[in-house]
């Protein structure tokens, strides 16, 4: 059983690559005819990839060409990534990512993802395109501005070569000595002013061409905006639901030791004068019921952000996790810097619930905890080799961990064939606080 979960998406997200691309100043032509340029290099792999991807496609309904597609498909959408950045900065706009989030284990559950995703079909389309239409545009500007370099320096290229080599006898253009060479710079004058002139909108042509097969639908836009307001809804039920545990664990844990304390210290003071043993007795009780309410607030306190969190980040958290369960967990982690602290602490208690998950239903014998970060995204990956058959809609805790991954447009993928085992990977976009890394790892 695979199961994925991602109630909501930002409209504004992360990426390969949710982040919105940010717009920069207008470019100037000389940048713009570089970009051109840029756009003509990238059109050779691009075309290499759109051959392999077209060729690999029909065989991957045999079931051959799949491992191709896998390893074409995610460099097609880098592609795509770079020409869709280079578009919003020529027309100084922001455009969301496309895809649908979907990080699967296996070459065929990741390839059945891709083919359910309309921007990667996009995507293909697009290639078509680029390496015609848009190979073509490019060219303009980038020939316009060889041809004004090529006028300039005619001269001198007529003078240096053997005589008659360049000699030109058109009705206009009379070239048959180092002296008439120089009507080139005419030519020069003229190709500058036509470059001059047809770069700019040569350039937002080609940008808006991308961005036409590149962004997403209108459509595609609408579904986001729905997932976005059921995500928001959820999460809103969910702090709700937080606040009102709060409230319950202070009334009835801390709250009711306090009264008691009161009280208890009321009755002592009274018997202080008459019954002195008994005022003791009373005052030690107070000290005991003024320990459990401190281990109390200590508990609702880690309920909220554990102390360990915030002492140790989210790598020592996580392996204390790994080191108080029941079932002996491995634990490995790579993770360069902090996360955000909202981040951290809400892939701590998916961690956690995930890690309760293994101790209440999974009867595994082992069990493993990873963290890492692959510069976009924070992704922790529990496993175990219990019975399987874990279910997010079956209740056992998941579907809160998607929920609260989804405020944070993360993602969560179970993987829980029955009889095992069971892979939960989890993932939130995010940038790290510091270069510094902080490898770790052992067996709890």
């Amino acid at each position: 059983m695979t199961t994925t979960t991602n109630p909501g998406v930002s409209m504004s997200g992360h990426t390969a690559t949710a982040e919105p691309y940010a717009p920069s100043r207008r470019s100037s032509r000389f940048a713009l005819t570089g970009l051109a340029l840029v756009y003509l290099v990238l059109g050779i792999p691009t075309l290499v990839v759109l051959i392999v991807v077209t060729v690999a496609i029909p065989l991957g309904v045999l079931g051959i060409g799949l491992a191709v597609l896998a390893a074409f498909v995610p460099f097609l959408r880098q592609l795509a990534n770079v020409h869709r950045y280079f578009a919003t900065q020529v027309l100084r706009t922001t455009v969301p990512s496309p895809y649908h989030e979907r990080e699967s284990s296996g070459v065929n559950v990741v390839v059945k993802d891709w083919a359910r995703d309309p921007a990667r079909w996009r995507d293909l389309g697009w290639s078509y395109v680029s390496v015609t239409v848009g190979w073509f545009l490019s060219w303009i500007p980038v020939g316009l501005l060889l041809g004004v370099v090529w006028f300039l320096i005619f001269p001198f290229i007529y003078w240096v070569t053997p005589k008659g080599v360049f000699d030109m006898s058109w009705r206009i253009v009379q070239v048959h000595d180092v002296a008439s060479s120089f009507s080139m710079w005419v030519a020069a004058g003229l190709c500058a002013l036509v470059w001059w002139v047809i770069t700019p909108p040569v350039s937002r042509l080609r940008a808006r061409m991308d961005l036409a097969l590149l962004a997403p639908t209108r459509g595609e836009l609408e579904r986001r905006l729905v997932e976005v307001s059921a995500s928001r809804s959820e999460t809103i039920d969910h702090s709700a639901a937080e606040l009102r545990r709060i409230e319950r664990d202070l009334h009835d844990g801390a709250q009711a030791r306090l009264v008691s304390l009161g009280m208890s210290l009321g009755l002592a003071e009274q018997l202080m004068r008459t019954d002195p043993e008994a005022a003791v007795r009373l005052i030690e009780e107070a000290r005991s019921t003024t320990t459990s309410a401190l281990g109390d607030l200590r508990s609702v306190v880690r309920g909220i952000h554990p102390p360990v969190l915030a002492d140790r980040g989210l790598v020592g958290a996580t392996q204390a996790l790994a080191l108080d369960i029941a079932v002996p967990t491995s634990f490995s982690a790579v993770v360069p810097g902090r996360a955000p602290e909202p981040v951290e602490s809400a892939m701590y208690f998916a961690v956690a619930e995930a890690l309760a998950n293994v101790v209440k239903h999974a009867r595994a014998t082992a069990a493993s905890v990873e963290l890492s970060y692959d510069g976009e995204r924070l992704r922790a990956v529990v496993a175990d080799n219990g019975q399987g058959g874990a279910d997010p809609a079956a209740g056992t805790g998941l579907t809160g961990v998607g929920r609260r991954l989804a405020a944070f447009d993360g993602t969560m993928v179970v993987e829980s064939p029955h009889g095992g085992p069971t892979v939960v990977t989890m993932e939130l976009p995010c940038a790290l606080s510091s270069p510094k890394t902080s490898p770790s790892s052992g067996t709890a």
